[in-house]
């Protein structure tokens, strides 16, 4: 805070510019601003060290499962949600949480992205933490906690602490606008927020965001009346099957991008189409699966016949993104139309027509791209027609892989956007899992090998220059 105090002041007192004040103040800084922190007074006692993948402190219970997580926060109990790592599936328990923390995991892990983007502090990468979870303990540093017992997490250190830490709560002051403002007259950059529910995108609004750079589908799936639709999905034998219960997800995907469009109206929102594999959508171990099928009414053998079928090697790089769409087009299909039907009743109800972007994920290959393009293109005609109405869409595709940035004018004959998705590019470019690389990179530093954690700060030279020919060889194509 005085860092912002005394650049701002200076500004004003014409010492230096609004530009030399936004620079000198350290992003981080400005982060922390935003959320609570831990009483520099107040004494601490450290029990895990991990990463600072989420910035701001909080308090609470100790829970090992998301659904405890969610079903405590509706008792009004303050939670903090431990777990070896986290997947989509556990994105209902980190809405309830008031901190996450993970013994496995990066900067730019699952859990430390979704924290960011919903404001929750994160500890990843926690190695010190040994999760027990059929005895629901965690032990480090010889000392074990069991589930229900209170800590307190400090996510701009990475410090998992004993007990609850007196905090000293979020102020904004005047000072935060005025340095924002100067920012927003020298960026050159329009800045989108990532958002799947209403919440995010109001608060994302609320703070100047100009758009939706990023709504993951998949987050949208997990709330309890939806996940069974997706697993019938998941276990239908044939597409007569899984058209049958995509019909019944298509009703929840419209009504949440209605709610989106609705607050973003008149701004972009790049809605991307379902990314992860579909076993992230069943549980992995038979104890568990023998529970959903008990509580479900689904066939515990059948459900271990397509988790096994379903189970991949290397998950990062197997069957997801447009693979998916082009294994399942009848996925694709239902996302596009729920997407393009929303547009529509938003534009009826308020006269205002939404901006969609339709983004394809993991796209390497020029005839990916065509088989995408034509797919959704398609969807759309028909759509428009039975509504005697349209609206205005863009089509485009994440960078994710070296080949898509390398052959970026394939993909631009049928692409309209591209969006860089910087985690996976650096994962394919470096060869180097996010979720392990925490066991060498400080090694990799300490030597002098890597300035800086390269998931952290884009890698320029390499991840920056496929960036810049994708650019070049995408705009060459479609200026």
């Amino acid at each position: 805070k005085s860092a912002l105090k005394i650049a701002v002041e200076l500004a004003a007192e014409g010492v230096i510019s609004e530009e030399e004040a936004v620079s000198r103040v350290e992003p981080a800084a400005l982060d922390q601003l935003l959320h609570p922190t831990l009483d520099p007074n107040a004494a601490r006692s450290v029990v895990a060290q991990g990463l600072p993948a989420s910035p701001g402190a909080a308090t609470g219970k100790i829970v090992f499962d998301a659904d405890e997580a969610e079903r405590l926060a509706q008792l009004g109990e303050a939670v903090i949600l431990v777990r070896e790592e986290t997947s989509p599936e556990d994105i209902h328990g980190m809405h309830a949480a008031r901190g996450i923390v993970t013994a496995r995991g990066g900067m730019t892990s699952h859990a430390a992205v979704v924290a960011r983007g919903m404001g929750r502090p994160c500890v990843s990468g926690a190695g010190e933490i040994h999760i027990d979870d059929k005895a629901q303990t965690f032990t480090a540093r010889g000392r074990t906690f069991h589930a229900g017992e209170i800590v307190t997490i400090d996510g701009g250190k990475g410090e998992v602490l004993d007990g609850a830490v007196a905090m000293i709560e979020p102020e904004l002051t005047g000072d935060f606008q005025t340095l924002m403002a100067w920012a927003d007259k020298v960026r050159r950059l329009a800045v989108r927020a990532n958002a799947e529910t209403p919440l995010d995108a109001r608060t994302a609004r609320g703070f100047g965001a100009e758009g939706i750079g990023l709504c993951r589908t998949e987050h949208m799936f997990f709330d309890d009346t939806r996940i069974a639709a997706v697993r019938e999905m998941i276990l239908a034998d044939d597409e007569a099957g899984r058209r049958l219960a995509l019909a019944k997800i298509a009703p929840f995907q419209k009504s949440d991008f209605v709610e989106l469009f609705q607050i973003m109206v008149g701004l972009p929102v790049t809605v991307r189409l379902l990314d992860p594999p579909l076993h992230e959508f069943i549980p992995h171990t038979d104890e568990d699966i023998d529970a959903l099928a008990a509580g479900s009414g689904l066939d515990a053998a059948k459900l271990k016949r397509r988790a096994k079928e379903l189970h991949e090697t290397n998950p990062m790089l197997g069957h997801r993104g447009c693979r998916l769409g082009v294994a399942y087009p009848e996925i694709y299909e239902m996302q596009v139309r729920a997407v393009l039907e929303a547009a529509l009743e938003v534009k009826q109800a308020t006269g205002l027509a939404p901006i969609p972007e339709i983004m394809h994920p993991l796209v390497a290959l020029g005839l990916e791209m065509k088989y995408l393009r034509e797919l959704t293109d398609r969807t759309a005609k028909t759509v428009f027609e039975e509504a005697g109405d349209t609206v205005e869409y863009l089509v485009g595709t994440m960078i994710e892989l070296p080949r898509a940035a390398l052959r970026a004018g394939d993909l631009a004959e049928h692409a309209q956007f591209f969006s860089f998705g910087t985690n996976d590019l650096t994962q394919t470019t470096f060869g180097i899992s996010r979720d392990d690389s925490g066991r060498f990179l400080q090694a990799y530093m300490d030597k002098g090998i890597f300035e800086t954690d390269p998931f952290v700060r884009l890698d320029r030279d390499g991840v920056g220059d496929l960036i810049r020919i994708a650019a070049e060889r995408g705009g060459a194509v479609r200026p």
